[in-house]
């Protein structure tokens, strides 16, 4: 066998290692008891305030203000719906869910682990 080929080998090998090694740690890190106890917690969570949600929702809709609020927003809905009020209100909508998805997005982002290559902030406002 001559020593390229033995080299390429060496090459392969590493790299099927290295695909082995990830697969292990992210196996390691989905089967953590860590991730686990999240993963019940936000369930549990979730269920509870969906449960919460409904029952308070279901509450409110058999009340007497539920049902003149509900008579209120039929009104409003046919008043809005030749106006420009809807289009207005879509836009507000949208601008607030939009709002609401960046702060979550920042939040899931600050949990994710950090790059350790990549500046942090103080590094980058005491640098720049």
């Amino acid at each position: 066998m001559s020593e390229n080929e033995n080299h390429e080998e060496n090459l392969s090998d590493e790299f099927r290692t290295l695909g082995l090694n990830l697969v292990n740690t992210l196996r390691t890190a989905w089967e953590s008891p860590e991730r686990k106890n999240l993963q019940s917690e936000i369930e549990e969570g979730l269920s509870g305030l969906a449960t919460t949600l409904s029952g308070e929702i279901e509450t409110f809709h058999e009340s007497e203000t539920g049902q003149r609020l509900r008579s209120d927003a039929a009104e409003l809905r046919d008043k809005v719906r030749d106006s420009k009020t809807e289009k207005k209100i879509r836009d507000e909508l949208i601008k607030t869910l939009q709002i609401i998805n960046t702060e979550l997005g920042k939040t899931a982002q600050s949990w994710s682990p950090k790059d350790e290559s990549s500046p942090t902030e103080n590094e980058t406002d005491s640098n720049g």
